[in-house]
This record gives structure tokens, sequence and C-alpha cells, in this order.
């Protein structure tokens, strides 16, 4: 624990914030470090089983898309879904092309499981440095904040890695512009694609928590984000574009939960208002009631 610790927030020199702010960026950094050398130590899992499970078709995704390929193909007279996802294998191998790129590769995987496994406590030890200079019902208001935040990341996490790594392996994994060229990706683009598929999800599906903290200090209202919902429609399909392989498919497939998280953000930008309205109002009364001496 630092050593000003004991030390009024509000009434800390600067110096004393940044001395603050090392002592959790440093636990956070050691959390991450403790993590990720558990997950260097399970390679065979962390690799065969979840860095190279989507290269393999009998991962979930691909039975459960290749099952309804299947019977929506058998109902309709022509293709609906691609039926590619009924392939045996992927045509495609991973190489490695550097000396130390296996051992790079591992290095840098297991300090990102350590980011993403220590996801809460990193938030933990973040609100932990900024809860004191928050007032006494600004901290009630945000209990459970770690709780929901880590939920929402972890299901961001699964989303990518069930729905969108798979849909864009895929894709990329298959696509070919001619039979003369094969398909021999480098470990590092690899787990780079699965990387991003995960964070990026992951941080989207942060929307409601970032839109109850805008709305706090008053730079959003449901007003605004209803006024600007058909922008907000059109940036979260260049999103889906930008984070998934250019089918459509795949596209409003991704695009359909960060829509509902928009719509739910916007139910909690309600919400904080209404309360803090509610607020504002007692407040009034109660300074009506006081008489003056």
């Amino acid at each position: 624990m630092s050593s000003k610790a004991s030390t009024p927030h509000n009434e800390m020199s600067f110096l004393d914030h940044l001395e603050e702010l090392r002592w959790h960026l440093i636990r956070s950094v050691l959390a991450v470090v403790i993590i990720g050398s558990v997950a260097f130590l399970m390679k065979g899992f962390i690799f065969d089983t979840i860095i190279f499970g989507p290269k393999n078709m009998d991962f979930p995704t691909y039975r459960f898309f290749c099952d309804v390929a299947t019977w929506l193909n058998k109902i309709q007279s022509f293709t609906v879904i691609d039926s590619s996802f009924c392939a045996d294998e992927f045509p495609f191998t991973i190489q490695s092309r550097e000396m130390g790129g296996q051992f790079s590769a591992h290095i840098w995987t297991s300090i990102w499981a350590g980011v993403i496994i220590g996801f809460p406590y990193i938030l933990y030890e973040m609100w932990k440095f900024i809860s004191p200079g928050l007032h006494a019902n600004e901290r009630k208001n945000s209990r459970g904040f770690i709780l929901i935040a880590s939920i929402l990341f972890f299901i961001g996490v699964l989303f990518g890695y069930y729905i969108v790594a798979p849909l864009s392996i895929n894709f990329l994994g298959s696509y070919v512009v001619s039979d003369s060229v094969l398909n021999e990706f480098d470990l590092d683009s690899y787990i780079g694609t699965l990387k991003i598929s995960v964070l990026a999800c992951g941080i989207l599906f942060e929307l409601p928590i970032i839109i109850f903290f805008l709305t706090k200090v008053g730079l959003v209202t449901p007003e605004l984000m209803k006024k600007y919902r058909k922008i907000a429609l059109v940036v979260v399909l260049i999103l889906s574009a930008v984070i998934t392989p250019p089918d459509v498919t795949s596209q409003i497939i991704v695009a359909i939960p960060v829509i509902i998280l928009y719509q739910v953000s916007i139910f909690i930008s309600a919400m904080v208002l209404r309360k803090e309205r509610k607020k504002a109002e007692k407040e009034k009364k109660k300074n009506r009631n006081v008489k003056p001496n």
C-alpha cells in the first residue's frame, strides 16, 4: 500500500497523486505478470484449445452455423448462408518464419491473457484511485460499477471469441483470388486477428458504462442519443465492417448486439437523469423548508 494512503485525497499535492497512481499501476502490472505467468505455464491449453480452437472446423460456432445453413438451404430454393462452415478443414496453414517467432508469440499471448483475465482487478485499482475524489453520493450511486463493467467486458470477450473471430477466420482463411496462391498465414497475423476481435468487442460492450459516466458529467442526454440514433447506426455498421470480414451476414450479426447496447445505453442515460432531477427537486424542497434566521 502507498505510504500516502492515509493522507486525505482532496488534500494531496500533485506529486502525492502521482505517487498514489504509481502504486496502483504497479499493483495492476504485478497482477498481469502473475496471471500471465500462469498462462505461460499452461501453453498447451492456451494455444491448442483457446488460440487454435477457431482454426478447427469442429469449433462450436462452425457447427452451429453449419446446422443453420443446412436447415435454411433445405427450405429455400437458393443458398441463404454460405455452406463453407460445413467444410472438413480450413484451406490454410499457420507458420512462424522467424527464429524467435513462436517464443515471442508465447510471451505476448501470456501477457494479453493476463490483461484480459486480470481486467476486473485492473479496474478495481483504477477505481480505488478515482473514487476518493468523488462525493459520497456519487460513490454510492456507482456501487456495482466494477462488477457490471467486468461482466460486460467478459460478455464482449466471449462474443468476440465465439462470433467475430470465427467469422473473420472463416472468411479470410477461405478467401482466394486464384488457385495459384496458397494461404500460409504468419503466426502473429493469426493471433493478431483473434486478439483484435476479442479486445474490440470487450471494449465495445462497455458502452452502457461509458454512457452512464458521460451522462453523470452532463456530456450526454437520452434526447441527444435519440436525435443522433441514425448517425449512431451508421457508425455501428462501420465499426462492424472494421472488426468483421466484408460480408453482409457477418456485419449484421455483429451490429445487432451493438444496436441493442445503444438502446440500453439510452435507457441508462434516461434513468441517470431521472435520478438527478429527483435529487434536485428534493434539494429545492429542502431549501424552501429552511426558515431564514
